[in-house]
Order: C-alpha cells, then sequence, then structure tokens
C-alpha cells in the first residue's frame, strides 16, 4: 500500500521548481493534497476512491470556485503519480467533472463612503499631535489613497518597493498576480502629494526595508496589517460593515467604466489575465446603463 503523502511532498517539490509558482500558490496546492490524501487515508487510488472524493467535496458545500481549485490540483496529481509509476492508470482521465462558478458581482463602496474615508484620513492627519501620531496618519492616507486611486490589490501594495517608483513620471511598477508586472500611473494631484510627504517622513525613519509602507517597526507592512488599518478607518467613519480593502479595488474599476473608459484599458489597469474577468464590472456600472440606453 502506498503513502501517497510521501508522493505529495515531491509533488509539490516538483510544481516549484518546473512552474515557477508563488508560495501562496504552493501552499493552495498543499493544503488541497493533505485533504486528499487525508480522505484516502490507508487506501489505494482507484477511480472509486476519486469519485468517492468528488461526492465528499460537494457534500461540504464548498463553493464551486473551491471544488474546481481542488480538482485542478488533484488533476495535476494523479498525471504525476502516473507518469512515476506510482499509479497503473490515470483514473482522472476516464472522468468529466463540470462544476459550474456562480458569478457574483463585485461588491462596491458608494463615491460617499470614499469621500468620507478620505475626509476621515485627513482630519487625522490635520489632528496629529505627537511624532507617531504624524508618522502614522501620513502612511494611512498615502496608503488608502493609493487603493483609491490605483485599484491595486492589497498585495501590491504592499510588495511596492521605493525603487518601483519613477518619480520624474508619477509612475508605479506594480509587481502582480502570476509574476505579472505592469506600470500605474498616479493621475491625481493631491495622491501624488501625499505620497511624496509620505515618502519624506518615512525616509528619516531609517527603515529596515526599501518597500514602500512601513509598519510601527520601520519592516514591511503586511496584507494582514493593510486589512487591520482599512478596517479600523472603515469602523471609525461608520460605513458598510462587511467592506473590505478589495471593495477599493471594485470600486476604482466600477467608477473607471461608469465615467467612460474601455474595457482593455480598465483590464490592463487592473492587471487581469482575462478579460472575462473585467468583464463583470460592466453589470454593476448601472449609471453607464443608464446613459447607454
Amino acid at each position: 500500500m502506498q503513502n501517497y503523502n510521501d508522493f505529495s511532498v515531491s509533488f509539490l517539490s516538483t510544481m516549484q521548481s518546473t512552474k515557477n509558482l508563488s508560495v501562496k500558490t504552493i501552499t493552495a496546492y498543499q493544503s488541497d493534497i493533505s485533504d486528499f490524501c487525508r480522505f484516502i487515508a490507508n487506501s489505494d487510488i482507484t477511480e472509486e476512491t476519486l469519485l468517492n472524493y468528488v461526492q465528499y467535496l460537494c457534500h461540504k458545500k464548498l463553493k464551486d470556485s473551491t471544488i474546481n481549485r481542488k480538482l485542478i490540483v488533484i488533476k495535476m496529481f494523479f498525471e504525476y503519480l502516473y507518469r512515476n509509476h506510482y499509479i497503473n492508470e490515470n483514473y482522472y482521465l476516464s472522468q468529466k467533472f463540470k462544476f459550474k462558478k456562480e458569478r457574483k458581482l463585485p461588491k462596491t463602496l458608494t463615491v460617499k463612503e470614499v469621500s468620507t474615508i478620505m475626509r476621515y484620513l485627513s482630519e487625522q492627519k490635520e489632528q496629529a499631535s505627537t511624532t507617531f501620531a504624524k508618522w502614522k496618519s501620513n502612511r494611512n492616507l498615502a496608503l488608502i489613497d493609493t487603493l483609491v486611486s490605483t485599484g491595486i490589490r492589497v498585495a501590491e501594495a504592499s510588495a511596492i518597493s521605493i525603487n518601483d517608483i519613477a518619480m520624474s513620471e508619477k509612475v508605479i511598477l506594480i509587481h502582480g498576480k502570476g509574476r505579472k508586472q505592469r506600470l500605474i500611473y498616479i493621475s491625481c494631484s493631491q495622491t501624488w502629494d501625499n505620497l511624496i510627504k509620505w515618502m519624506k517622513i518615512r525616509k528619516a525613519m531609517n527603515p529596515f526595508t526599501d518597500k514602500l509602507f512601513l509598519n510601527q517597526y520601520g519592516k514591511q507592512i503586511s496584507i494582514h496589517g493593510i486589512e487591520y488599518i482599512f478596517n479600523s478607518v472603515r469602523d471609525s467613519c461608520g460605513i458598510n460593515p462587511k467592506a473590505t480593502p478589495h471593495y477599493l479595488r471594485h470600486t476604482f474599476a466600477t467608477n473607471l467604466l461608469a465615467n467612460g473608459a474601455d474595457l482593455r484599458s480598465v483590464q490592463e489597469i487592473l492587471g487581469h489575465s482575462n478579460v472575462s474577468t473585467t468583464e463583470i464590472y460592466t453589470e454593476v456600472t448601472v449609471e453607464r446603463k443608464k446613459q447607454v440606453l
């Protein structure tokens, strides 16, 4: 009887070295494979095993997107096992699994809610009296303003380095998903001024990293750190308690389309690999639909 946990380690190592996957993706793969190995326990892999596992996933009432991702990973795992002669047959090839993904509309904030957030952050900066309060308020304003004005992901904001900023062009190099890079232009003069003021304060802190946005210890701010800042501001402003920083990205994209931007341009700005991902925002732009009709 095979120990598939051992095979899963070599499989993940192969995936990481041959496909140049990110740490986050490998972690997700590891979770999916571990779940499968726990399910089969000490059993052998057969066609029935695979079908039982799919039924098990369905009964767990997971999202269709989660089931699809798990099945994609299992498919690659089966291919690896068969190619290396750990199983006699690739049972996945004889099956076809289809799970339609529910296409949910992106959740956004209203222009009024975004204005409330920006006004609150500006007031916090003006009212700051201590050195730490000035540092914190300037960072928070520059950070949230950048998210609002560019639509970049939280992880992308966390990863920005000082060297990624072309000062003369007001352009930032963004390191996106799948190791893809794109250039974002800061079109709003106020956003740029907030960034410049923050960078001056940041430099005086003698930080331990070249990352643009820092935590209180002078190190790169984490994704969770940015989420904590946004959640605190959100609660202080009394807006939608369910809102997350990703709402700002959705709001940015929706308003671009509502103001006449073409789909292809919005796709490039957001860093979407497929234009179908961007198309979902056309469903939210009610004002644009009114104008068209």
